[in-house]
């Protein structure tokens, strides 16, 4: 018998999804490898493709592309490949955003094709019986056409065959320049159209129509907010009693999963003490001193879009003077650069309004001494924010100089990092401080979408010294005791 199944296994003929299917019952659910309003009805309601998003707007958006797109041009978007950690073991799967956007597939080896003629033409992996024992079910074909909604589908071994003639009756071809495959690239075809100037960059279009989000993607954004919020201010609550960044990290991760997060949007920054001064900080290995700051700069993902938020505090349940003193700066630049948040005002014109706060404050503090743009880089390299969506920095093609419109979500951060071989008092030397909010722009100013997790002094104080008795899932209500 042992023989015979490891004949079976190398062979590893493609596997006949459809007849597979009708060897079963009827009353048999197939699992095309991601959640459906079948295998998933806690997840999805009747007629999404993925939860929150319905069939009607995947459609919508790639009209809206085709829209943008020139007359007789293509555009091919490759899936985000699997990424491996060992020889066999992967790291854990995240689609690409455009690709995702589009098609609302969420497993590796695709290639979607979208043109005025073709509509949408997606190219499927085909999955052996060897595949199937080791990671399970993936989409094929007849996913492609019945749940993904395809106008053509062909399996991935005939893209060889078919792309070609696509291409060369097409007057202009884009693609994912970031997710770029062999599989289609080193076509002839494709690369004489390359060598002629014809291909460019989809993301141009792509992060156009990715900048305004929809109401449903907008709440799924607030659930988000909501999950990391929550996460966090637990974190806090755990934070007095378990001074240590890995732990910090690891409580967060938790928190935002046990609310339904699939993952972490990226590698938590619990920088305690002078590690707050390291912008990206992802040891997360030290313990935190006793009268240290931590800040902790996290976000998670629900169903393909993140949050982002950041808080510091003393975990020790007292701000010093001189953290009280730099923290208070920030907050209000914080707040009062949220002011500014309106349609037609720009991401830039906020971080300028921002510079120039931070500058009169460090400069009455004393840790600011010329009025050179290099002194003041030292203590902030970073910008006010950024765009977010499906990705962190979502959007990155859209200009900081664009105005704002309402369905935009943009992040309001501003810090002071202050490494320890600074030339200043020696006080302030090794501190970080960030208070970092998400910011809807709506029809009339904005919204906050992390407004609820505490930022004042005496709200974080109250919180850590007399609400951090709490544990977990069961300390919900703190957040409101603590801010009351």
């Amino acid at each position: 018998m042992q023989i015979l199944v490891r004949k079976l296994l190398q062979r590893a003929t493609p596997f006949k999804q459809g007849i597979v299917r009708r060897t079963y019952s009827t009353n048999k659910v197939h699992d095309i490898g991601q959640p459906t309003p079948a295998t998933h009805p806690q997840l999805l309601k009747e007629g999404e493709i993925t939860p929150g998003i319905t069939t009607e707007e995947y459609i919508s958006r790639r009209k809206r592309l085709l829209e943008l797109l020139p007359e007789k041009s293509l555009a091919i978007i490759a899936a985000a490949p699997m990424k491996m950690m060992t020889d066999v073991v992967p790291y854990t799967f995240r689609q690409d955003a455009d690709y995702l956007y589009i098609t609302g597939c969420q497993q590796p080896g695709g290639v979607a094709v979208l043109g005025h003629e073709c509509g949408l033409c997606m190219f499927m992996p085909e999955a052996t019986r060897h595949d199937v024992i080791w990671q399970g079910e993936v989409a094929g074909v007849e996913a492609a056409l019945e749940s993904f909604k395809a106008e053509k589908a062909h399996p991935l071994s005939k893209l060889r065959d078919i792309l070609p003639g696509m291409i060369r009756g097409s007057s202009k071809l884009f693609h994912n320049m970031q997710t770029a495959t062999p599989m289609y690239t080193e076509l002839d075809d494709f690369q004489r159209a390359a060598l002629t100037g014809k291909v460019k960059d989809l993301s141009n279009f792509t992060h156009e129509l990715r900048w305004i989000k929809s109401p449903a993607e907008l709440k799924l954004m607030k659930e988000a907010a909501s999950i990391v919020c929550q996460g966090l201010l637990q974190t806090m609550l755990h934070s007095k009693m378990y001074p240590h960044e890995g732990m910090l990290a690891a409580k967060i991760e938790y928190e935002s999963k046990m609310r339904g997060a699939q993952r972490m949007a990226f590698n938590p920054v619990v920088g305690g003490g002078s590690n707050g001064s390291v912008i990206h900080y992802s040891r997360n290995d030290q313990k935190i001193k006793n009268g240290d700051l931590v800040l902790m700069d996290v976000g998670c993902e629900l169903h393909g879009y993140v949050s982002d938020l950041t808080r510091t505090w003393p975990p020790c349940g007292s701000f010093s003077s001189v953290h009280e003193e730099l923290y208070n700066l920030v907050l209000e630049t914080n707040k009062e650069s949220m002011k500014l948040c309106r349609p037609g005002v720009s991401l830039r014109q906020i971080h300028n309004y921002s510079v120039e706060m931070l500058c009169k404050g460090f400069k009455e503090i004393g840790i600011l001494k010329g009025s050179g743009s290099n002194s003041y880089h030292q203590l902030n390299p970073t910008s006010i924010g950024h765009y977010l969506g499906m990705d962190v920095h979502d959007s990155s093609n859209i200009s900081y100089d664009r105005l704002l419109k309402p369905g935009v979500v943009i992040t309001i951060e501003p810090g002071v990092y202050i490494p320890s071989i600074f030339d200043g008092p020696d006080r302030y030397r090794g501190i970080g401080i960030r208070i970092e909010d998400e910011v809807l722009i709506t029809e009339t100013g904005y919204e906050v979408l992390t407004g609820s997790m505490p930022k004042e002094v005496k709200h974080i104080e109250s919180l850590l010294n007399n609400y951090s008795c709490g544990n977990g899932m069961e300390a919900q209500n703190n957040l409101e005791a603590a801010s009351s």
